[in-house]
């Protein structure tokens, strides 16, 4: 199957993230409507619903397209991508008003106040996932595919 690896690259690269925002969306939802959690959903979840997947698709059609001698291991490409994710999404929240830079931390819809030093400890978890995610579940979805 060697027609259109790049379509395969982006579908193998969305499907994580689109099954992770669905699980994510409901939580959000049942937290809202269910428990009365004073976030505003609808507000909140356009970014990582219209960017988040996207941007795996086209961050795995890069590893495709770099070939077998030039790139990096899939695990390690992957946990590049928060490097592009993070800015977009803080530069996003801030300009639209959902995140403003405190003295000691960020507040969050004015509603969650994030201390710098947290941001710190979780940056590295963050890399982590990312990595596991792309060395086990993005990279088995492209062997499925053929495209690895």
């Amino acid at each position: 199957m060697s027609s259109h690896p790049y379509l395969r690259a982006y579908m193998a690269g969305i499907t994580v993230p689109t099954i992770s925002l669905l699980l994510g969306l409901t939580a959000f939802t049942i937290a809202r409507f269910g428990y009365q959690v004073p976030v505003p959903i609808e507000r909140v979840i356009v970014f990582p619903m219209a960017i988040v997947p996207n941007l795996f698709g086209l961050w795995n059609i890069l590893y495709v397209a770099m070939g077998s001698g030039r790139r990096l291991p899939i695990g390690l490409h992957g946990a590049l991508l928060p490097f592009v994710l993070l800015p977009l999404a803080f530069t996003m929240a801030t300009s639209l008003g959902f995140l403003t830079f405190g003295q000691d931390a960020l507040v969050w819809l004015e509603v969650l106040t994030i201390p710098y030093s947290v941001l710190v400890a979780i940056f590295p978890v963050l890399l982590i996932i990312y990595y596991l995610v792309w060395k086990y579940l993005v990279a088995f979805l492209n062997g499925l595919l053929g495209i690895a």
